[in-house]
Parts: C-alpha cells; sequence; structure tokens
C-alpha cells in the first residue's frame, strides 16, 4: 500500500468517525464513545487512535460542523437578490443539515454556528439589503432575525421528531412562519 493510499483511508476513517459522531450525538448527546464506534463501523482502539478524548472527538466535531454551516451558507448565496429571499435560502439550507442542528441545538459548545444573536458581517449585510429593498420589516434588527431562524429551525426538527411530519411539510411551515415573521407590516 503507497503511503497515499494509507492517508486516504486514515481521511475516510477519520470522516467516518466524525460523521457518525454527529449523527449519534446529534440523537443522544449522551451517547458513548463505544456507540459511536459502532455507528462508524470501526473498533474502540480505531476510534481511541484518532480521538484519545471524547473532547478530542468534539473539537473535530465542531470543526466539521462549522465547515458544513459555512458550505451551508455559501450555497444560500445570502449576497443575492432580495434580502427576504437569501433568508428563506439560507433556512432551506440549513434545514437540510439535518441531526447536525440537532447536535448544534443541544450542544452549543461545538462552536459551530452562531446562535447566540453574534452575527457576521454577510448575514447583517443580508439583513439590511432586505431592510432597503423592502423585503424584511427595518425594525428588525439582523441578530433578531438570525434568532427567528434559529428558533424556527429547533422548533421545525423538534416538531419532525415528535409528529413525524414529513421533511418537506416540516420545511414548508419553518418557511411560511419566517416569511410571514420577517416581512414588512403594513401602516
Amino acid at each position: 500500500m503507497t503511503d497515499q493510499q494509507v492517508s486516504g483511508s486514515r481521511a475516510r476513517t477519520r470522516q467516518a468517525i466524525v460523521d457518525a459522531a454527529i449523527e449519534v450525538w446529534g440523537r443522544n448527546p449522551a451517547a458513548s464513545l463505544g456507540d459511536i464506534a459502532t455507528a462508524a463501523d470501526v473498533g474502540r482502539t480505531t476510534l481511541h487512535r484518532y480521538f484519545a478524548e471524547r473532547a478530542d472527538l468534539f473539537g473535530a466535531v465542531g470543526a466539521e460542523a462549522g465547515a458544513r454551516l459555512d458550505r451551508a451558507t455559501a450555497q444560500a448565496r445570502i449576497a443575492e437578490g432580495a434580502g427576504a429571499s437569501a433568508v428563506r435560502r439560507l433556512c432551506q439550507e440549513y434545514f437540510d443539515l439535518g441531526t447536525l442542528l440537532s447536535l448544534i441545538f443541544t450542544e452549543p459548545e461545538t462552536g459551530a454556528g452562531s446562535t447566540d444573536g453574534g452575527c457576521d458581517p454577510d448575514f447583517v449585510a443580508m439583513v439590511e439589503r432586505g431592510h432597503r429593498d423592502g423585503t424584511i420589516d427595518p425594525e428588525l434588527p439582523a441578530g433578531w432575525v438570525q434568532s427567528l431562524i434559529w428558533s424556527q429551525l429547533y422548533a421545525g426538527w423538534a416538531y419532525l421528531a415528535e409528529t413525524g411530519a414529513s421533511r418537506h411539510e416540516v420545511l414548508r411551515l419553518i418557511l411560511r412562519t419566517v416569511d410571514g415573521a420577517i416581512a414588512v407590516k403594513p401602516g
């Protein structure tokens, strides 16, 4: 086996462990490393070779979560079009992150995403563009809009888990709620 094949194999194994941790911890934050090793289809020894302690794996999960959120934000093209349309696209992309959202909501110390109202400049620019183009109520600051998005995504995933509604229906409800909440009110 060449060094490149070994490093490719190591990278795939490491990624399988991180992916399994996101899925398992997203459903049960108290799950053991043994549960994660089983879900990743590796032995505990292998898992510990990659991540000596739970905190090490948690750090890798946080980095992966941040990368996935960044990709979702890029795919939402929040710098394009009307502000409200960009918010809608962002909600759709974030919703598609699935179990990762559950993990972010239950374990905010992953450091992935900001659910505390601290907005990055691109998000602020999107909301301010919506204020100027008349698609986002100018009385709603960017931090409020961000909190609204996160709360609706959380509500949507909780509703999905509790009711067994389809993902399509839950996303429709989230988008309807967000659209109505950020719309400019007459008068």
